[in-house]
């Protein structure tokens, strides 16, 4: 950990590409704790600002990430498979983790003229509104806004964690869907909800499913940390041609 003399890459870098290097051979492994600055500082001889510099270079790498409260982690990419239609839920609890959900709003509502039409209804018909937080781990990973059409949720009590779930007891179970995905720039309050830089890189997701006889469900938009997720596909050869 200790800086070379003999190197003139700034001591901030130097600590940066040590820890770095330490992650990537497996010394550090997701979900370790880092050692505390004051520990850093001691290893390494450098100075508290020093080493916080290299921590944050390291953090907004996407390889490390601070809990309040708790330390500074080893992050854990997660990767979700774009072609399964499933939910948070379902995907935090095949890797084992707890999922968790702050409510930011869950009201009945008139769509506005976008989300109506990408749910085929009109504009008339009342939706579910849904906004919050999901939490795996504890720690906040994306922030999701979603509408669906009343008669698919009539008592809103019954959407707890999983939509997915909500939708299947009500009989209405997702069986296909469509997914865009984009990379985007966190907006200042994005940022803060997910405890991430301003301007860190987000992955903004669309997304609507629909049941076995093709009714549209859902229209979901989300912002996933994009320092945590890579979505991940199988690929085959095309019937067609051979892969080049």
């Amino acid at each position: 950990m200790a800086a070379k003399p003999e190197d003139s890459t700034p001591l901030y870098q130097q600590l940066a590409r040590n820890l770095r290097s330490h992650i990537h051979d497996g010394s550090l492994k997701a979900g370790n704790t880092l050692p505390s600055e004051r520990a850093l500082t001691a290893m390494t001889g450098m100075s508290r600002i020093t080493v916080r510099k290299g921590i944050d270079e390291l953090i907004r790498e996407g390889l490390l990430f601070r809990k309040q409260g708790s330390g500074t982690f080893v992050a854990k990419r997660i990767e979700a498979p774009v072609s399964e239609l499933s939910s948070f839920s379902d995907d935090a609890k095949a890797r084992g983790e707890d999922s968790a959900v702050i409510w930011i709003i869950k009201t009945y509502a008139l769509p506005t003229e976008d989300e109506a039409n990408a749910l085929g209804i009109p504009a008339s018909i009342e939706v579910v509104r849904l906004g919050r937080v999901r939490l795996s781990g504890g720690e906040p990973l994306a922030i999701e806004h979603a509408v669906v059409p009343a008669k698919f949720l009539p008592d809103l009590s019954a959407v707890k964690g999983s939509l997915y779930e909500a939708l299947t007891a009500n009989g209405a179970k997702p069986v296909s869907g469509t997914q865009r995905i984009r990379a985007a720039l966190a907006t200042p309050t994005e940022a803060g909800i997910l405890c991430i830089e301003e301007k860190a890189e987000i992955l903004r997701i669309e997304r609507s499913s629909k049941s076995e006889d093709g009714e549209i469900l859902e229209y979901t938009r989300s912002a996933y940390r994009g320092d945590r997720y890579d979505f991940v596909s199988q690929l085959v050869v095309g019937a067609g041609g051979n892969p080049r």
